[in-house]
């Protein structure tokens, strides 16, 4: 097929790029850096430089490939190292108009699959109920002021998407990622965080996380690309945990000392609300629904095996 990769230059673009070419589909990969020209031609996809929030070169990029299948990976976190909603409006952005402007395109070019980068961790999902969550379960109805945009930027990309009546929209909400590219990986930010003890478990540590290795996220979109149908899919490793089991589990892999332990109100003055909901009360995902449809597996099954090769 012929697959147009919008962020083909960010951490799971990197990824997903060669595994397509591999696959002999024709890949165009679409950034708004003319920078990066020279990367998207070493992973073997034919550079496209636009900007995702101009309508009319979005339209002309998309045109001009013909694609089966348009892939939005767009962010823009490169360099955040605190979740504030100032920090979070550009990629909010990316996934209001940026979606809009990609679905336009799409559709008159009448394209087969629109697959959407989602979330299903970071508190994406409701903090009540079971620990862990499936895609009919919903997003959070009353998040914390800080994530309260990024939330119904994330409804409007799936309302959107999954409204594409003319294509097969398909959302993937990802788990937290690590590996190569991302900063939970050795010698970045959030690893080193924990080897110098920078991180401490906040209350209870009680917020169940959801991981996914890069690659992994990859392969699944892939398979989503290949043969998905409509709908939502958690794309996360096979073992939903606790803060208070992984962030320990971490520092021992990292060869650090235990992390610090704070009460809410300490974490509160240092994080913020949604700093001491992701490390208290968020909920995990179940990945069964990727398995079972699209075939799917993560060769890291486990983010206490994955860690280490990170």
């Amino acid at each position: 097929m012929r697959v147009f990769v919008a962020g083909a230059s960010g951490a799971i673009g990197r990824q997903l790029v060669p595994r397509l070419v591999a696959a002999r589909h024709e890949v165009h990969g679409m950034t708004r850096s003319e920078s990066k020209r020279a990367l998207l031609s070493e992973l073997g996809a034919v550079p496209v430089v636009a900007d995702a929030l101009d309508p009319d070169a979005v339209a002309a990029a998309v045109a001009e490939a013909k694609p089966d299948v348009i892939v939005h990976q767009l962010t823009s976190l490169t360099g955040v190292q605190r979740f504030t909603e100032r920090a979070a409006e550009p990629t909010n952005r990316l996934r209001t108009d940026g979606t809009d402007n990609l679905l336009s395109a799409g559709h008159a070019v009448g394209v087969r699959r629109f697959v959407a980068q989602g979330v299903a961790g970071f508190g994406a999902y409701g903090r009540s109920g079971a620990p862990v969550k499936t895609e009919a379960d919903p997003l959070d109805p009353s998040p914390p002021p800080e994530f309260r945009e990024t939330l119904a930027a994330l409804r409007h990309l799936e309302a959107a998407v999954l409204g594409a009546r003319w294509t097969d929209g398909i959302v993937l909400r990802y788990g937290v990622f690590y590996g190569p590219g991302t900063a939970l990986a050795q010698g970045e930010e959030q690893f080193e965080m924990v080897r110098k003890r920078k991180l401490p478990v906040v209350g209870d540590g009680g917020g169940v996380w959801s991981f996914v290795h890069i690659a992994d996220a990859a392969e699944a979109t892939v398979a989503a690309i290949e043969h998905g149908t409509r709908g939502v899919y958690n794309v996360v490793d096979d073992d939903p945990a606790p803060v208070a089991e992984w962030l320990p589990a971490l520092a021992r892999t990292l060869g650090a000392k235990k992390p610090m332990r704070v009460p809410r109100f300490v974490g509160r003055m240092f994080a913020g609300e949604a700093g001491v909901a992701m490390m208290t009360e968020i909920r995990g995902a179940s990945n069964a629904k990727a398995k079972r449809e699209l075939g799917w597996r993560p060769a890291h099954p486990s983010w206490r095996q994955g860690f280490a090769a990170a």
